[in-house]
Formats: C-alpha cells, sequence, structure tokens
C-alpha cells in the first residue's frame, strides 16, 4: 500500500510505500490487555510497625490465681501496657490492637496489591503494537476517539512529513501543521484546561488533552512542548493507543523506512 509524503508547506512531495505493520486488522482486545498491563500506581500503606512500637504483653487472661490476671477488674482480654504499678495492682491501657488508641489499623492499604505483576507474550505484544499503529491510519479508528469529528469525513491518512519537518523550530513547526493537518489541527495542540468540579481541591486541578504523536525515525530528534514526540525505538502501545486506538500521528519519512526495518 502506497501512502504520500508530504513537505513542510502541506503539498504532495513524493509516495512511499507503507509497511506491514499498517496493514493488520485492529485487535482492539490485545490493545486492551497490553494498557492494562503497563498500568502503573504508586504504592502506598502505613509503615510496617505503625501501631505495634508499645511493649504490650499478649491478651490479658481472666484467670484466678494466675500472675497479671484480669480476673475480677471488668476489663476487656486486649493487649495492654503496663502505665504504672504497684505490687500485683497495674495501671493498664490497652495498645496494638485496632480498637485501641494509637493501634495499627484494622485493614491498611497494602504495597503489594499495588504492585502490577501482568505479563504479555512477546507475540501478542508485537500485534497490540501494530494493531495500534494500524489504528492511526484508519479514518474510522481517529473518528471513533475524537468525539469533535462525529459525522465529519476524515482524509489524507495517513500523514507522513518529509524529515526536513525536523529542523524547523516551533513557531515554523505550528504553521507546517496547520497546512498539513488541515481541519485536523485543533486537535494536534496540546492545552491545559482547569477541571470542573471536587477534583480541583485533590490533586488533579488541571486536565490536558493528549494532542498529536510525532513519531521520529531512529536517529531524528525534536524538542516541543507543543506535541509529543517519540523515536521509533521507544515507540509502544500506550503512546498510540492509551485510552481508544486511533490517535492522531504524524510520520517522518525516516520513520517509516525505521517501522519497516522493525517489522520486517
Amino acid at each position: 500500500m502506497k501512502s504520500n509524503i508530504l513537505d513542510i508547506e502541506g503539498k504532495k512531495k513524493g509516495t512511499i510505500d507503507l509497511p506491514v505493520c499498517f496493514n493488520q486488522t485492529v485487535r482492539e482486545d490485545l490493545i486492551a490487555k497490553v494498557l492494562e498491563s503497563k498500568k502503573i500506581k504508586q504504592p502506598y500503606s502505613p509503615s510496617p510497625v505503625a501501631g505495634q512500637q508499645a511493649s504490650a504483653s499478649g491478651i490479658i487472661q481472666h484467670r484466678r490465681k494466675v500472675w497479671k490476671t484480669a480476673y475480677g477488674k471488668g476489663i476487656s482480654r486486649i493487649p495492654r501496657k503496663i502505665m504504672s504499678r504497684r505490687g500485683s495492682q497495674f495501671n493498664w491501657v490497652g495498645a496494638t490492637v485496632p480498637n485501641t488508641r494509637g493501634g495499627r489499623r484494622a485493614h491498611p492499604p497494602k504495597v503489594v496489591s499495588m504492585i502490577n505483576t501482568l505479563k504479555i507474550n512477546k507475540k501478542e505484544m508485537k500485534v497490540a503494537l501494530m494493531s495500534a499503529l494500524s489504528a492511526t491510519i484508519n479514518a474510522k479508528n481517529v473518528i471513533k476517539r475524537y468525539l469533535s469529528l462525529k459525522d465529519k469525513k476524515v482524509e489524507g491518512l495517513p500523514f507522513i512529513v518529509e524529515s526536513r519537518f525536523v529542523s524547523l523550530k516551533t513557531k515554523e513547526s505550528l504553521s507546517s501543521l496547520k497546512k498539513i493537518l488541515g481541519e485536523l489541527y485543533p486537535l494536534a495542540i496540546q492545552k491545559k484546561t482547569i477541571r470542573s468540579g471536587k477534583g480541583t481541591r485533590r490533586g488533579r486541578k488541571y486536565k490536558n488533552n493528549a494532542g498529536l504523536l510525532l513519531v521520529l525515525g531512529n536517529d531524528e530528534k525534536y524538542k516541543t512542548t507543543a506535541f509529543d514526540v517519540i523515536n521509533v525505538k521507544t515507540l509502544s502501545v500506550n503512546n498510540l493507543a492509551e485510552g481508544v486506538p486511533g490517535r492522531l500521528t504524524l510520520y517522518t519519512e525516516n520513520a517509516i523506512k525505521d517501522l519497516g526495518e522493525k517489522f520486517k
């Protein structure tokens, strides 16, 4: 399958053969499986020794003629620490167990339950990545991902630009993107908005859209904050299909060639 190569003015410069990785069936089930296995959560929990640092003895016995017995004192059988003592009379305070002051938590969050140990087979990972690449050139998947494109026609996929694009400055690259993407340009720029609702007070004040993904060849470099940039070496399913497959993606000419070598 052939595709057009565009220059920085958005005009056709030539054609290029797309590698086999762009001609695959979009396996949304495998993509979802890979995304699930790559989820990362910051583990949190109380200290392992929290509430257990008091020198409290074991459960107090309610038997007669036993040292440190609580027989006849009308107190519960829980671990207690001794605050003061007079002979065999103890000033006890409950400790360690959850229903006591300063005791441990009953069912605290556990770090072990937050560590993702899911694994994916190499072949499944490869198929998922090829599916995610195929979704970026499929108009149905792109329209499905972006709500603003509903009932609209998307043409010109995939967007492949000459490698001279990498040498442009940010201002020049944005004006070039307007010519290349046309009506899709508003989706390409990352925007930061203040979240509505209580989330603003809970450490998630701002919302960011994904924006455009620029895929570079192995030896290319480009730095900008206007959109995401990734190299073919480090390209993953998370970059291409996090949320829903079909992210708006721009490939350089060298990136297409390197993808062809990667997926022979």
